[in-house]
């Protein structure tokens, strides 16, 4: 319930944002007036007009997907794509209704404002949402797989930072003699799978070691509904040069060593 809760705070504050951003620009293009020239109605209607067109364009860029990390240049470019768009739409939606144009600084000042405002309000957010889907009930209690190198690191990460995807459990499969890591319990082998599922109330498992009990793991978490993550160093990729892709709609699993910057965007 709070993750949707929390999701639907979070675009209807997007959709607020953008119509106030652009109302701002307003102000500091004309002075802190009503234009008898430039009418404030139909402007903010425009914008008001654009607004859900624009947070559509943002969601297709998994903005809003609750384990993504805000602090991150990738979602700043990805906030600038959404808010240029934004931009075009707002453009066409006023010159249609309207006939005449307006100052192209106002769109600039927009366009920033979009951009910035969104960027800083979507790191406030994540803050708060982490700290309320982290409580003493986490919203989404995650089962970890095996004691790696990386998978200590990746729960160290997962804990301070207060990632949505909380881990409450580790098992291993060759019995870690740790009791704990980052505060984390282990509860023992995999043969309390079952057990800890059950008990946890698990809504996603990280396999990190143990690769033959791969089908294991994933069969348990189809008959519970469980999310199945996979750590790369399973797999023996450690170099975090991998990423997803689609070969003729087919997922697979990409290791791209080139690392020239246009590979980024293409």
């Amino acid at each position: 319930m709070r993750p949707k809760v929390l999701l639907a705070i979070w675009l209807l504050s997007d959709l607020l944002l953008f119509v106030a951003a652009y109302a701002l620009a307003y102000f500091m293009r004309v002075g802190f007036i009503f234009s008898t020239d430039f009418s404030f109605d139909q402007y903010i209607a425009s914008a008001a007009i654009a607004a859900p067109l624009w947070l559509i364009v943002l969601a297709t860029t998994r903005t809003f997907h609750m384990t993504r990390n805000q602090i991150t240049m990738r979602n700043l470019a990805y906030i600038s794509y959404a808010a240029l768009v934004g931009l075009a739409l707002f453009s066409l939606t006023y010159f249609f209704k309207y006939t005449t144009f307006f100052s192209r600084l106002l769109l600039a000042y927009a366009f920033i404002l979009t951009t910035a405002l969104t960027y800083v309000w979507h790191i406030i957010f994540q803050n708060i949402q982490r700290r309320i889907l982290c409580t003493a009930s986490p919203a989404f209690p995650t089962l970890v797989v095996g004691v790696t190198r990386e998978s200590r690191k990746m729960i160290e990460s997962l804990v301070k930072k207060r990632n949505p995807l909380c881990p409450v459990a580790i098992l291993d499969g060759r019995g870690a003699p740790d009791k704990e890591i980052s505060g984390v319990p282990v509860l023992g082998k995999l043969n309390k799978l079952e057990e800890v599922l059950e008990q946890k109330k698990i809504t996603h498992l990280i396999q990190c070691s143990d690769l033959e009990q791969s089908l294991n793991l994933l069969s348990a978490c189809r008959q519970r509904n469980i999310t199945y993550l996979l750590l790369p160093s399973v797999l023996g990729i450690v170099e975090r040069d991998e990423h997803v892709e689609s070969l003729e709609g087919q997922a697979v699993t990409m290791v791209n060593p080139n690392k020239r910057l246009l590979n980024w965007f293409f």
